[in-house]
């Protein structure tokens, strides 16, 4: 099946509808599908719960979300890169569940992998493990964390066939494989699209099986998330 899309509009086409949970790949502004979240945020779709291990900068990536307030809530790592993200937070316009950065990437993969819960160390004895069941076993103590799934992945990889088979580049790879298990449906932009039998099968990422539609995106604007320089000399 061809699953190939012309525009990024066109890839979420009737996957949106308001409250709906979404999961974004990428790390930073590493690995981001820029294109399908500003078809995102000009589809107008609101009340969004958006899982991703941070939300971009105040203007680019998911920050473009924030500024037009269609986050409800994030389910994050890490979120110090994003002045609009902290103001909404502690104005209490923004909900936000903090987690482990481990722990979020597990709980993504088990939902993916069809896992409803697992035990981890990580979090026990701090306020992340407060209303969690917790349990010891041979080596310590463990918290209870459950698996995330979401209505719609979106996912960005260097490389994509016309079936939906991926391939990252380097440290771009990051959350993308496993949110791509864990969406109801998931769509991919590519930078490069080739036919099918074109991808070595031993170097897919991805296999299409996961992937729903796909997109060759435009181009990429590939932004530092914060570019340190320092005089010549």
């Amino acid at each position: 099946m061809d699953k190939v899309r012309s525009t990024a509009a066109d890839a979420l086409e009737g996957t949106l509808f308001d409250g709906m949970t979404v999961m974004s790949g990428g790390f930073g502004l590493c690995g981001i599908p820029e294109n399908l979240i500003v078809a995102l945020r000009d589809s107008g779709v609101k009340d969004i719960t958006v899982i991703s291990n941070n939300c971009g900068v105040d203007d680019f990536g998911l920050g473009l979300l924030l500024q037009t307030r269609q986050i409800k809530k994030m389910v994050s790592s890490y979120v110090g890169e994003n002045a609009e993200f902290e103001r909404q937070y502690l104005s209490g316009e923004l909900e936000l569940e903090f987690n482990p950065q481990g722990t979020l990437a597990e709980r993504i993969r088990a939902g993916g992998a069809g896992i409803p819960a697992f035990f981890t160390k990580t979090g026990y004895g701090t306020i992340v493990a407060d209303g969690k069941e917790t349990r010891q076993f041979a080596d310590g103590w463990y918290v209870l964390e459950t698996w995330l799934r979401a209505d719609l992945s979106i996912v960005k990889a260097w490389k994509g066939d016309r079936a939906g088979n991926l391939v990252f580049k380097k440290t771009a790879r990051n959350f993308n494989p496993m949110m791509a298990t864990a969406g109801k449906v998931t769509v991919a932009e590519v930078e490069e699209l080739v036919d099918e039998g074109e991808l070595d099968p031993d170097c897919i990422h991805t296999p299409g099986i996961f992937v729903d539609r796909i997109i060759q995106g435009a181009v990429y604007e590939k932004r530092i998330e914060r570019l340190t320089t320092r005089e010549r000399g």
